[in-house]
This record gives structure tokens, C-alpha cells and sequence, in this order.
């Protein structure tokens, strides 16, 4: 290990010739240091925010929150809302990211969102908030892909003792072992060679998209020859309220699935240093992966609306995961270990992908030495990967999934924040441009034009609303077993992130001259743009 030299824009190194050079110069200019190697693209970009989404995993793993919330009808509609606005959201932050293009992107953008005036509290906020998502994100996929295998030992009617039920300690840490060890597979993949690990890219998206065209045929037929399609009508116009909140509210809870499979795209703005010009392919990768798992995720959920049985069969599934005794329903046993191990394949990548922003992030946030231990999750390889920062995540994920073992309430509670604050951060930086910035940043490759301000409006509204959904009550009435912690999450993170504002010395993180600079640096390019018009 040892830090990465710097390099300069001028150098002669292939890495750094145009059109990185432009990306290295800026990072010049704001007294950076680049750490990473730069040699990713277009499908690099695209894809870690795209596996990050895995539109078809994420379905699966909450789809039957939205039947609860509203029922078919509910589900279906609200996602078409949730894909118009969340491409929306993406494009806000596609504009920022082409102007600052650097790993730990989303505390940077809301830091600059605000101006240097209040800059460096907004960051202090987002980086709070955006590095605990990251860490239970982890967490939260590789339970996920537990849960399809541990799911397979209801399919062939295994006894266990104390039963299969999380109140059963014994079967909690059945979860929990299956769950750290494919945790540990999604970590191994991060410490695999640059060049190699573009190939993992190309292997996820081609895995998550056979798992997608299987539900789409393989599915389909085995439903026909077996218990059958759902109407039209049941689909279309059938209600639910599963969740005992009154009618309005019950549908508005919706909006926690729907939103839930589109969260985490800010992936691709992580990994912007290491990407060949960033300014114009990372914004492009962040927002082409929206659309893309927005409209698949669309398709998947009216595939499994028509394709899941009726509800008095669904409220006999008892598996960790239902998919796999639906799936071996209509396919059968084999069928459905297929499937589910297919599923669970598909998540330790996301889980690797995640391990991949994440670990990006922290290598950020070290940078500057706001972490303990700042001098050592700072060093990368020779060939520029922040091994130490992916050890990180790994040391902090496995963690996480220890509280399994004391209580799944408590696991449930801590994993599902990581949403909560990822929103929040999209809300927050919509609301920063249009407040403080909202003419700044036109140097921008990721242009907006007329619907910029439009766009501001429409993604902090949007995002406020998912907010507050998020952190209302999930079942009512409210006790302590299904409480909401998301609320006590998203305030305590604020808490740290204020008193860290306050005490750490400004020489010591997220520095106002810093933040300043590179301020300064979008708006010469601003007022170049504007002379050039004029």
C-alpha cells in the first residue's frame, strides 16, 4: 500500500491525456489530490449505479409492503409517479456532478449546493447521512440474498428446531451465518485488480438482466400451467390496506416501495475519479441508470402483479422470502432453488457494487483526515484502489449484521434508515440550488435548461413528501415491536453531524478555503460561458 501519486494534467501518462486532462486539471485547481486510477467508462459508470438499483432484486425484496399499501393498484401507479420524479431527481443531480465530478460526489454537491456561506455544514450534514446509508446498505442486500437460500429449507418442509421464525434465536443465527458469508463473498470481489473488476460490472448487469428475462418468460408459463394469471382488473383497479392506516395514507405508504427500488444512484457519481472524462460520462451513467431500472422495475412489477397468486394463497407463504415459494409454485422445486440462487447471486454483486461507492466515499471523507485512522483508509495500491477503505466497509457491514442475532426489530430498523437518508440528501441538495445557487454551476455538461429551476421544485417537493412517508408509522397501530425507527436514525445522524460541524476545526475537514476554491473555479467558468453568449 502507499498514497497514489499525484498526477498532473500535463503528465504523459496515457491515464491522464485528454479528455482526462480536463478532469485532473480541475482537481488542480482545487487542491486536490487525485488517489485513484482513471480508466473506467461509460458501462463502468452505468453499471455500478445500475446493479447498485438491481431494479428486479429490489422488487422482490419489498413488493409485498406495496400489496399491503394500497394493494395492486396502488403499487402500479405510484411507480409510474416515482419514475417520472426519481428521473428527475437524477437529472438535478446529474448537473451538479458533471461541475464536481470527485469520489464522496454527494456531500460535495450539497456543500456547494449552499453556497460558501453554509457550505461546509450541509456537507458535514450529507457526508453524515450518505456514509451511514452506504454502510447499512451492505448490510441490508446481503441479508437479502440470505434470505433466498435460507428459504429453500421451507421448500422441502426441513423441521428446525424452535421453528422458522425470526422470534427463534437458533434461526436468527442461521440468517446471520449465511448472511456474513455472503457478505464476505461481495467484499472479496472488491479486492480483485482494476482491470478485472470491469468485467464483474459486465457479469452483474448481464446476470441481473437473465434474472429479469427468466421472470418475464420462464415465469409467465409456469404460472399458466399452474394456479393461474390475476385479472385485469384485480391488477389495475384492486385495492388493500394491509398496514391499518386510514385509506389516504395507507396508498401514500406506496410510495415506500415504489421509491425503495430507485435509491442509490448517486453510485456512479463515487466513482468519478477513476472515470475517463468524468464530467460528461458519470452524469450520463448516473441518470441513464435511473431510466433504465426505473422502466425494467416498472415492467418487473406488473410482471409479478399478474403473476403472484391470489391473497388468501400469499397469506400461507411463510418463507423468509415468498418469492421462492411462489417461484415453486409455478416452476417447481428445482425451478425455484434455480431462481432463488440465481436471485441470490445477483444481490452479492449489488452488494459488491455498493461495497464499491461506499468504499469511495470513505476514502473521501478520509482524505482530508476527518476520520480516525484517517492516514491509513486514505492509502490505495499501486494501481490506485482504496483497499483499506473497502476493509472498512467490510469491518463496519459485519457489524451491522451482528444485531441480527439479539433481535431482528433491531437489524430491520437500522437497514431500513438507509433509504431515509439518501432521500433526504436528495431533498436536501434540490432545496440548496434552488435557494442559494440557483444560477450558479452553468459550466455544467449535463445541461438543464429552462427546466432547471422547474426541476428543483419538482425533486425537493417530491422528496420531502417520500420523506415524511418514510418516516411515519409503517403498521398501525404503532407498538413497540413495529415502531419506526427511521425517524430516531435520520435525527441522531443529524445530531453527530451538527456537533461535528461544530467542534471540528475547519483546518481539519471540509475547509471553508476549499470549499471556496472550488466555488470560485465553477464560476469563472460560469462567467467564461456568459461572456462567450454575450
Amino acid at each position: 500500500m502507499q498514497q497514489f501519486p499525484r498526477l498532473d494534467a500535463k503528465s504523459s501518462d496515457p491515464v491522464t491525456e485528454s479528455p482526462n486532462a480536463k478532469d485532473v486539471a480541475f482537481m488542480d485547481e482545487d487542491g486536490l489530490q487525485l488517489l485513484l486510477h482513471r480508466t473506467w467508462n461509460i458501462v463502468e459508470s452505468f453499471a455500478v449505479s445500475f446493479c447498485a438499483l438491481n431494479f428486479v432484486g429490489g422488487v422482490r425484496a419489498i413488493f409485498f409492503l406495496g400489496l399491503a399499501a394500497g394493494g395492486p393498484a396502488a403499487v402500479w401507479s405510484s411507480y409510474i409517479i416515482t419514475v417520472v420524479l426519481m428521473c428527475i431527481t437524477a437529472a438535478v443531480l446529474a448537473e451538479i456532478c458533471s461541475v464536481f465530478p470527485l469520489s464522496g460526489s454527494i456531500y460535495i454537491w450539497a456543500a456547494q449546493s449552499a453556497g460558501p456561506k453554509y457550505g461546509r455544514f450541509f456537507g458535514f450534514l450529507v457526508a453524515w447521512w450518505s456514509c451511514t446509508a452506504w454502510m447499512t446498505f451492505v448490510a441490508n442486500n446481503s441479508q437479502a440474498a440470505a434470505s433466498y437460500l435460507v428459504s429453500i429449507l421451507v421448500v422441502y418442509d426441513v423441521e428446525f428446531p424452535g421453528g422458522i421464525d425470526t422470534s427463534n434465536v437458533k434461526w436468527r443465527a442461521v440468517i446471520w451465518a449465511f448472511s456474513e458469508m455472503l457478505f464476505i463473498m461481495g467484499i472479496v470481489l472488491n479486492y480483485l485488480p482494476t482491470k478485472w473488476y470491469s468485467r464483474v460490472f459486465q457479469f452483474a448487469i448481464g446476470l441481473i438482466m437473465l434474472d429479469f428475462v427468466l421472470c418475464l418468460t420462464w415465469l409467465p408459463i409456469g404460472v399458466s400451467r399452474t394456479y393461474g394469471f390475476r385479472s385485469a382488473k384485480e391488477v389495475f383497479r384492486g385495492t388493500a390496506n394491509g398496514t391499518g392506516a386510514p385509506p389516504v395514507w395507507n396508498w401514500m405508504l406506496s410510495f415506500v416501495f415504489t421509491v425503495g427500488t430507485l435509491v442509490g444512484f448517486d453510485a456512479s457519481g463515487h466513482i468519478a475519479e477513476e472515470t475517463k472524462n468524468a464530467s460528461i460520462i458519470a452524469p450520463r451513467g448516473l441518470f441513464s441508470s435511473v431510466v433504465a431500472s426505473g422502466v425494467l422495475g416498472f415492467a418487473a412489477t406488473l410482471l409479478f402483479l399478474f403473476c403472484v397468486p391470489d391473497s388468501d394463497t400469499l397469506l400461507t407463504l411463510h418463507a423468509p422470502q415468498p418469492f421462492v415459494q411462489i417461484y415453486t409454485l409455478a416452476l417447481g422445486r428445482r425451478g425455484a432453488i434455480f431462481m432463488s440462487l440465481l436471485a441470490s447471486v445477483g444481490l452479492i454483486l449489488t452488494t459488491s457494487m455498493v461495497v464499491v461507492a461506499g468504499s469511495r466515499l470513505l476514502l473521501a471523507v478520509a482524505r482530508d483526515g476527518a476520520l480516525p485512522g484517517s492516514k491509513w483508509i486514505g492509502q490505495v495500491t499501486h494501481d490506485g484502489q482504496p483497499r483499506n477503505a473497502v476493509t472498512v466497509m467490510f469491518i463496519f457491514g459485519a457489524a451491522i449484521l451482528c444485531t441480527i442475532l439479539p433481535s431482528q426489530v433491531a437489524f430491520a430498523s437500522l437497514v431500513s434508515a438507509g433509504g431515509v437518508l439518501n432521500i433526504a440528501a436528495y431533498a436536501l441538495i434540490a432545496s440548496l440550488r434552488l435557494i442559494f445557487t440557483p444560477n450558479s454551476f452553468l459550466s455544467t455538461r449535463f445541461k438543464l435548461g429552462i427546466f432547471r429551476k422547474p426541476f428543483y421544485v419538482a425533486t425537493a417537493i417530491f422528496n420531502t413528501f417520500v420523506l415524511a412517508v418514510m418516516l411515519s408509522p409503517l403498521v398501525f397501530p404503532v407498538s413497540k415491536e413495529n415502531f419506526n425507527f427511521s425517524c430516531v436514525i435520520l435525527g441522531a445522524t443529524s445530531i453527530f453531524a451538527a456537533l461535528s460541524w461544530w467542534f471540528m476545526p475547519d483546518a481539519q475537514w471540509l475547509r471553508k478555503d476549499r470549499l471556496g476554491q472550488m466555488y470560485n473555479a465553477a464560476e469563472n467558468s460560469n462567467l467564461q460561458i456568459t461572456s462567450r453568449t454575450s
